[in-house]
């Protein structure tokens, strides 16, 4: 199959469209599109979509904007200017100002960025000790653009995009930093890159001879999108090749995949995706938030841990949907996502049990959610540092009150009579220890 993306400019050249949506659901697109970024690929369209119910398919809502994914004041605004066919400026002027009221900078990611020689290098961030982020430019897209994306931002908004290209800096960070064990190159997504750019950025690692550097992570999801990219593009077998030496040079290559759903593991396209990668020696991880309208079922993670499991991948993350962009439409309280990670968890044997969760990428770290229990009459949460700013919180159990609206470590207060979590009022940056 030959790649093809569609966005706010053609999405109603796709015959599916035309065929099946009114002009008032068409219009909705427009509206919510121009605000968050949409873009979708043919394989999403042809191969994914259950057509004959898509209001209700999961791929569906997952790549075309939804009514409810702004609030009903932000919607009427666009919806006016646009029937209105206001200029461009305008527009431009109303839609900033609704992005910047959908916390374009969660977690704290520009506190992440690190510096070198005093310069700030925008294309890495540095959040946690043993982990490198690395942000290839040309990889600062995606083969499709998910509607819960948190970096979002990357795709709307410039002042808020994180890129570099200079493998030397990279290297040079990495040789000042050998605490770092795993570069992980995001975006975007880095398999839109073409083979070449990816052995520009390898191959300045093998030859910087950086022993402390054993594995490099590719944050995609190609599997999902565009599996093509592992099996048909006219550079796959070289992508595949270049694993294949990375691993016999002693780094391994580690695919961290993100399946939202079941019948993304479906496909004839994926499965031979999944095979290619594995017969050269690349360890397949999967992760995925935990969404409302997509995914809020046990049942669902129960068959999708099963499947992947099946295919040679490993679970890994259940996330709650950070708080940014359309977190209202997508969010589940963490006492309901506590529940539906129990439920699912009890279905699945062993090793399904790798998955960790349900997980919080915030500020401080990630923070997963153990339990609910009662202390001493009191109603909590019990929560624990999976990852760290400081390394010393990580595997540290601490309890908050519980709140069956929280949706977020920010909704949340400490408990047991404390005045405030331990970790609150620390730097932001990275605490090496």
């Amino acid at each position: 199959m030959r790649y093809r993306s569609y966005t706010l400019n053609n999405f109603r050249q796709i015959p599916q469209i035309e065929q099946r949506l009114n002009e008032d659901q068409k219009f909705v697109i427009e509206v919510v599109g121009t605000v968050l970024p949409f873009k979708v690929s043919n394989y999403i369209i042809d191969e994914l979509i259950d057509w004959d119910n898509f209001e209700k398919d999961p791929f569906y809502i997952l790549n075309f904007p939804q009514k409810g994914m702004l609030s009903e004041k932000h919607f009427s605004e666009v919806a006016e200017l646009l029937k209105n066919n206001a200029d461009t400026v305008s527009i431009k002027k109303i839609v900033d100002n609704i992005r910047l009221k959908l916390n374009p900078n969660p977690a704290g990611q520009e506190s992440n960025v690190p510096e070198l020689d005093g310069v700030r290098l925008n294309g890495i961030q540095h959040k946690y000790r043993e982990t490198m982020l690395f942000f290839p430019s040309q990889g600062q897209t995606c083969h499709a653009y998910c509607t819960f994306c948190f970096r979002w931002p990357q795709f709307a908004m410039n002042s808020f995009k994180f890129a570099m290209k200079e493998a030397d800096l990279m290297v040079k960070y990495l040789k000042q930093h050998p605490e770092i064990t795993d570069v992980l190159f995001t975006g975007g997504d880095p398999a839109v890159m073409k083979t070449k750019f990816f052995e520009h950025y390898f191959n300045a690692i093998l030859e910087a001879d950086l022993d402390h550097v054993k594995t490099i992570r590719i944050g995609t999801k190609a599997l999902s999108y565009w599996p093509y990219r592992f099996t048909t593009d006219e550079d796959a077998d070289d992508l595949l090749r270049l694993f294949e030496k990375m691993k016999a040079r002693g780094i391994t290559i580690s695919i961290m995949a993100h399946f939202n759903h079941y019948r993304a593991l479906e496909t004839k396209a994926v499965k031979d995706a999944i095979l290619n990668l594995q017969k050269v020696g690349v360890q397949i991880r999967a992760q995925s938030p935990l969404l409302r309208n997509i995914n809020n079922d046990s049942q669902i993670w129960a068959k999708l841990w099963k499947e992947q499991v099946n295919l040679g991948i490993i679970p890994y993350y259940m996330f709650i949907a950070r708080n940014t962009g359309a977190q209202d439409y997508f969010a589940i309280s963490l006492g309901e996502a506590w529940k539906i990670y129990q439920k699912a968890i009890q279905q699945v044997s062993g090793v399904c049990r790798t998955v960790r969760g349900p997980s919080m990428s915030c500020g401080p770290g990630k923070i997963q959610i153990l339990g609910v229990q009662k202390i001493n009459g009191e109603k909590v949460f019990v929560l624990n540092f999976l990852q760290g700013r400081n390394p010393d919180w990580v595997g540290r159990p601490f309890f908050a009150r519980y709140d069956p609206k929280a949706i977020w470590l920010d909704d949340l207060e400490p408990a047991l009579g404390e005045e405030e979590f331990f970790f609150e009022n620390s730097n932001l940056k990275l605490h090496i220890v």
